[in-house]
């Protein structure tokens, strides 16, 4: 006998929850913020809406399901199950910070705010819920699949990301590697930058179309359901054992970046998520290319 669906809400904390942990109470919040010349009551609604949305949500859930719910700052250490449902309440960036953690199933975009959120990946209204769940477990049920990306270190590390995965210093300085395709056919470069980023088509309205505009780049943004993406390499500087020849492309499927750190450490990490890094020393190398995994988003 299958499981039932397990819904799985995922949330982040809100900024007057925040508030209230640093500050203690609401008046000690608010008279921070009026010292300041700031309300605390549009972040007091801001933070009613949401509850209403994660109220209405949760409703809608079918009684015959299970259901579990996770905060943004711990879906590292939660464990999804083939079996879930996933329900994202909040902001486009929290469907993002999720998708690396999972494995093809399905995610129900809500949003909190509406106006003050693009909606590209939270689309819908809470009121749309209980129709997204039953959309999300039948056959007929639509998704899109997103393209993300993937770096897997030659340690067996991997980390996936729905936009982006950048490759750099921890801090302010300067890294330091060889870079190339991994087929081969063309040699490495040592290179000395502030960094590397591998963008897919939903990351192309944000830093990865960044770069592009400001290179003027040939290739055209992907798509996010293109199976394809591009890369820059940040602030290349040219010295007697440093080059420049190699800092944009395109990959396709089947092709890869190759990486191979030649400073005491790199770090990696996808969409902004510093906080699960990979971390690379010396000699290390790590491949990117496209993920053998996409987002299923329910629309």
């Amino acid at each position: 006998m299958s499981l039932a669906p397990r819904a799985v809400l995922v949330h982040r904390t809100t900024e007057y929850e925040e508030l209230l942990a640093r500050h203690g109470t609401h008046g000690q919040a608010a008279f921070f913020l009026s010292s300041r010349g700031r309300s605390i009551d549009e972040v007091a609604r801001r933070h009613e809406r949401t509850q209403r949305a994660l109220a209405d949500v949760a409703a809608a859930v079918p009684l015959q399901w299970r259901g579990s719910r996770v905060e943004r700052a711990d879906l590292d250490r939660f464990l999804f199950a083939p079996e879930d449902v996933v329900i994202v309440v909040g902001q486009d960036g929290l469907v993002a910070n999720a998708a690396k953690y999972l494995a093809g199933q399905p995610v129900v975009g809500i949003d909190s705010d509406p106006g003050r959120n693009p909606g590209v990946l939270v689309r819908h209204r809470p009121g749309d819920a209980a129709a997204l769940l039953r959309a999300a477990v039948t056959p007929r049920g639509r998704a899109e699949e997103l393209t993300m990306v993937e770096a897997v270190a030659d340690d067996t590390q991997r980390l996936l990301a729905l936009n982006e995965i950048y490759l750099g210093p921890p801090g302010h300085q300067t890294a330091r590697y060889r870079l190339g395709p991994d087929d081969g056919a063309t040699a490495a470069e040592a290179q000395a930058s502030s960094g590397v980023l591998v963008g897919t088509g939903t990351g192309a309205t944000g830093w990865l179309r960044s770069l592009w505009l400001e290179r003027g780049s040939t290739p055209v943004l992907p798509a996010p359901s293109d199976p394809r993406l591009l890369w820059f390499v940040r602030e290349a500087w040219p010295s007697p054992v440093t080059g420049t020849s190699l800092v944009a492309g395109e990959l396709s499927p089947g092709q890869g970046l190759r990486l191979t750190v030649e400073s005491d450490r790199i770090v990696v990490f996808g969409d902004g998520m510093e906080s699960d890094a990979l971390e690379l020393t010396w000699g290390q190398t790590v491949r990117l290319g496209i993920a053998t995994t996409s987002l299923r988003l329910v629309i």
